[in-house]
């Protein structure tokens, strides 16, 4: 009868195999199994906030009326915030780090707006229908603020800012065709994350460029003679507060006077980022500007602005004029409510930067508007190409759901914008943060 001997070594392999089949099986974190780890306690943790959003649902579709503001697997339904603060239904506490998508720069609760929201109502009143100083007064404020803006309008958001700019351009131009790029965004209906959105307006008259690549815009204005204009952020916001670089900045404004084209930089977002806004910070020339979020003190506001012969075309003296119509266009509530943290901004990009180096963790911005990208090469710097291409959506909902566990409100796709009341001790509280994060998932972090 034939004997199995068994030798020391088998006996090792044996274990050494049943170890690692045990650490490979049970040990080994996946960014799946931890984010459904995540969801389950979030779900747990925020059973009002699951309640009003089933209500909400009944009424709107999804429950929701603002799409980016929606979350996997219901969002959290704030009801009140304080300062730099925000309350949820459910009674947890956050450090607010989304600002309104740099819209909130001044907080809830700031005195000085309360204070001149109750003198408005007590002695002007809201909305007069008619001419009235306060558009004077608050025109007078943003031209010398933006010496490039002679004659500007307002408005009611920066979606309708950029349309009436780029309806200038086609007025003046007589021609149809638009170049805009790959991640921007100018509004609800210019939205352009991959392409020409969906809802976009004209969408027959979009010429699509990459970001910061200055040789595509050159070949693209050489083959398209019927540009009316070109807009851009300096900075993109919605697309990953990708920096524009100031030479790429610069041939647009060449290229664009070169071939009789309009010049349109939407300020909209950037604006907060410099006294005279990213133009003034880069020294750009743009022909038009157009303004929003934060400048309405937290109601709605939008304006458009720049060299007085192209505004002529909204001049209602002139016979040929554009038409130019809006209820609130001049509310004397958001032209009185109308008023640098960009260091503190800085100085936490910074310190994110020095944490997370070597991992997936990528931070762009400027000043006080960054965003927090995991991206599987973790390249810098970050191109719009690169977040289509490496972004790693589970490693950012992980990100988003370890924030809000610890107080933390920033926007799922990594939007962070600072509030004026927001102080050091809550720039190095949430770089703890990251870190703990950074040190709990190091394995799922690496390039």
């Amino acid at each position: 009868m034939a004997t199995l001997v068994t030798t020391s070594v088998d006996v090792d392999h044996a274990k050494t195999t049943r170890a690692l089949t045990y650490i490979t099986s049970r040990s080994v974190p996946t960014a799946e199994n931890e984010l459904k780890a995540a969801i389950g306690r979030y779900a747990s943790a925020n059973p009002g906030s699951k309640a009003a959003h089933l209500a909400a649902a009944e009424l709107m579709p999804g429950g929701n009326t603002r799409s980016v503001l929606y979350n996997d697997p219901f969002p959290i339904c704030m009801e009140r915030g304080q300062d730099h603060s925000l309350w949820d239904v459910d009674g947890h506490k956050y450090l607010d780090l989304v600002g309104e998508m740099t819209a909130g720069l001044y907080g809830h609760s700031n005195e000085v707006l309360q204070e001149t929201m109750a003198s408005t109502f007590n002695k002007t009143g809201m909305s007069l229908g008619a001419h009235h100083l306060e558009e004077q007064k608050l025109a007078t404020i943003i031209r010398e603020r933006f010496p490039l803006i002679e004659h500007l309008r307002f408005c009611n958001s920066g979606t309708e800012a950029n349309l009436y700019a780029l309806s200038i351009a086609r007025k003046v131009t007589g021609k149809r065709k638009v170049i805009a790029f790959r991640g921007g965004y100018h509004g609800g209906v210019l939205g352009f994350a991959h392409g020409v959105g969906a809802n976009n307006v004209d969408s027959a008259d979009w010429l699509v460029a990459t970001y910061n690549d200055i040789a595509q815009l050159r070949a693209m204005f050489s083959s398209n003679e019927d540009v009316a204009a070109v807009i851009v952020e300096a900075m993109q916001g919605a697309g990953g507060c990708l920096p524009g670089e100031i030479e790429f900045l610069q041939a647009i404004e060449e290229l664009a006077s070169k071939h009789n084209a309009i010049f349109i930089l939407d300020e909209v977002m950037t604006s907060r980022l410099h006294p005279a806004g990213l133009q003034g910070k880069y020294g750009l020339r743009p022909d038009l500007t157009t303004l929003g979020k934060y400048m309405g003190g937290g109601f709605a506001f939008g304006a458009f602005g720049g060299r007085r012969d192209l505004l002529v075309s909204y001049d209602p003296r002139q016979s040929l004029s554009l038409p130019h119509s809006g209820t609130f266009n001049n509310s004397t509530l958001t032209m009185a409510t109308n008023l640098n943290l960009n260091a503190l901004g800085d100085d936490l990009r910074e310190r994110l930067q020095a944490v997370s180096g070597g991992t997936k963790m990528v931070i762009t911005g400027v000043g006080a508007v960054m965003t927090i990208h995991f991206l599987e090469n973790g390249k810098i710097p970050v191109r719009s190409d690169d977040i289509d291409k490496f972004s790693n959506a589970n490693l950012k909902k992980l990100f988003w759901f370890w924030c809000i566990e610890r107080g933390f409100w920033i926007a799922e796709r990594g939007l962070v914008s600072l509030l004026l009341q927001t102080t050091e001790k809550d720039v190095s509280t949430f770089v703890n943060a990251v870190e703990g994060f950074i040190s709990r998932h190091r394995i799922l972090l690496e390039p």
